[in-house]
């Protein structure tokens, strides 16, 4: 099946909309490669403190972990062409007032890490609404596919970006660096609103903005596969962010000390990231995904070291390229189980979450390491990194369990069999109880419960505000399932969330039922008092 899929590796740049929008994705990605390069660069010279220079990463990174809900929470349920080319109206802004004090020689270590925090607000608005974009763009079959482009067009622009920037650095200036960035700025922007992004089918109003982002971080906490993959990518860039944070040193003190080492760096690991992507299918065939976490860690570590131990540049170089092939390894297989962990309605809000564990990872890691590297050596940091990474991914596959397995997200069509309601209801009304009554053969009752605890994960993640089972004390056969929503709307989107998954373990519930009738369901308004 893989060796089917290896030659389509590039179809879904065949459709218009997706080769539109990835050229947008790749323009923006550019310009944050960029600017990376030019703002490190640049502090090393305004400052000798290691932790100064590693701060610029965490600085550019952090936004995500203050803005990630709120910006996932937005891209599902606002006009997503709106939110993307409001990003890339925002990084020009920002990019504007780089070079303006660039320019007039003004810029202090302080203004640089304030304005490249700004300027990691626009990544953490527009990488949730892009993720959520692309289900939508292409087929699920080519889904796969389309992710690894996006991770071409990344570490794409990790080769061209510090080619550019060290190329402008050296001969003119960083100013230059960041007028290049307003330049392709602008050209994203006119890419994204070339684009009409598809009406929302559904009868219902637009979601709550909080409710909205209550919803999200629910159903990612309920979600065990969720759960397990975000500390997987928390760990893995906590340890991989030592080398990319400390770069900047490594290519100043141990390699030639100029831009043209460091950029080479950089470039030689976007090289590798690219390589690696075409190769996937043939490697996730042979190592399965979890295999490709584990050991895309453990070669990343080594080939850290190798970069610092190199003598020279051109055997600094080859090591970077095998850790770009283990980044791109690693966190392209854990951004696929995430991708398939979520079902369409929440997927924004879920790439959120994941991107902000990604994004703590590097932004503790700059700052661990950083730190380290200013106590010690650079060298030492790279080395204690190398050793914590594969240590503590080993401890999250030994004690975190087996993979969960994925669950079958297709939407699935409910049955309301409830009563239909016999007075008029406001769609603001609420709190909203429902209650179903089981009756259970007392025998079968660990086996009932087992199912239960697997049915309090799934309302919760389809948006309900809590969940309860109780017995009854006189039958003892009865039980009566409870679980609230905010308002009535709130309730009804639990019909448009349905997935097989969930209609397969709705059919498991009532196979314990013992009644001659089915399960009675019966739903409560908060009366007007009491609101």
């Amino acid at each position: 099946m893989h060796s089917q899929q290896a030659p389509s590796a590039l179809a879904p740049l065949r459709g218009p909309v997706f080769r539109m929008l990835w050229l947008a994705w790749f323009a923006a990605n550019l310009t944050m490669a960029m600017n990376d390069v030019a703002a490190a660069w640049l502090m090393t010279s305004l400052s000798d403190s290691a932790l100064l220079v590693a701060l610029v990463q965490a600085a550019s990174t952090l936004p995500m972990l203050l803005f990630g809900i709120p910006s996932g929470a937005l891209a599902d349920i606002a006009d997503r062409r709106r939110v993307f080319a409001g990003t890339q109206l925002w990084v020009t802004l920002i990019a504007i007032a780089l070079w303006a004090l660039a320019s007039s020689e003004t810029l202090s270590p302080a203004s640089l890490l304030v304005l490249t925090f700004a300027n990691g607000i626009g990544l953490a608005m527009r990488w949730p609404v892009f993720a959520a974009i692309v289900p939508d763009i292409v087929p699920a079959s080519e889904l796969s596919a389309a992710v690894g482009l996006n991770g071409i067009a990344i570490n794409l622009s990790r080769i061209l970006g510090p080619v550019i920037a060290g190329a402008l650095l050296a001969g003119v200036g960083s100013s230059y660096v960041f007028l290049a960035n307003v330049l392709l700025s602008i050209a994203a922007f006119i890419q994204v609103m070339r684009w009409r992004s598809p009406e929302r089918e559904s009868a219902l109003p637009g979601e709550r903005f909080f409710i909205a982002m209550r919803v999200g971080i629910k159903h990612v906490a309920q979600s065990p596969l969720m759960w397990t993959t975000n500390v997987r990518i928390f760990l893995f860039f906590l340890q991989a962010t030592s080398l990319t944070a400390l770069l900047p040193l490594i290519g100043r003190s141990l390699h030639a000390g100029g831009p043209r080492a460091f950029t080479t760096l950089l470039a030689a690991m976007g090289a590798g990231a690219i390589i690696c992507v075409l190769a996937l299918p043939r490697l996730r065939a042979v190592l399965g995904r979890d295999g490709l976490v584990f050991w895309g860690t453990c070669i990343h570590a080594l080939a850290s070291v190798l970069v610092v131990a190199a003598p020279t540049l051109w055997l600094a170089t080859p090591a970077m390229v095998v850790a770009g092939m283990a980044w791109i390894g690693t966190a392209n297989s854990l951004t696929v189980t995430a991708q398939m962990a979520l079902p369409n309605w929440v997927r924004a809000r879920g790439m959120s979450i994941f991107q902000m564990a990604a994004m703590a990872g590097m932004a503790a890691g700059a700052t661990l390491w950083g730190y380290v590297a200013s106590v010690t050596t650079v060298t030492a940091a790279i080395v204690a990194a190398a050793i914590a990474g594969p240590l503590s991914m080993y401890l999250s596959h030994r004690f975190g369990g087996r993979q969960v397995q994925e669950e079958d997200l297709r939407p699935a069509t409910m049955v309301n069999s409830a009563p239909p309601p016999a007075i008029d209801i406001e769609k603001d009304a609420g709190p909203v109880v429902v209650a179903i009554e089981y009756l259970i053969d007392p025998q079968r009752s660990a086996e009932f419960k087992a199912v239960m605890r697997e049915t309090r994960r799934a309302r919760l993640r389809q948006g309900a505000l809590s969940w309860n089972l109780f017995r009854d004390t006189a039958e003892p056969e009865r039980y009566v399932e409870s679980f609230s929503y905010d308002n009535w709307i709130e309730h009804q989107r639990l019909f448009e969330r349905f997935t097989a998954a969930d209609l397969a373990l709705r059919e498991r519930r009532l196979a314990f039922h013992a009644g001659s009738e089915p399960p009675r369901i019966r739903r409560y308004l908060a009366d007007a008092w009491n609101r």
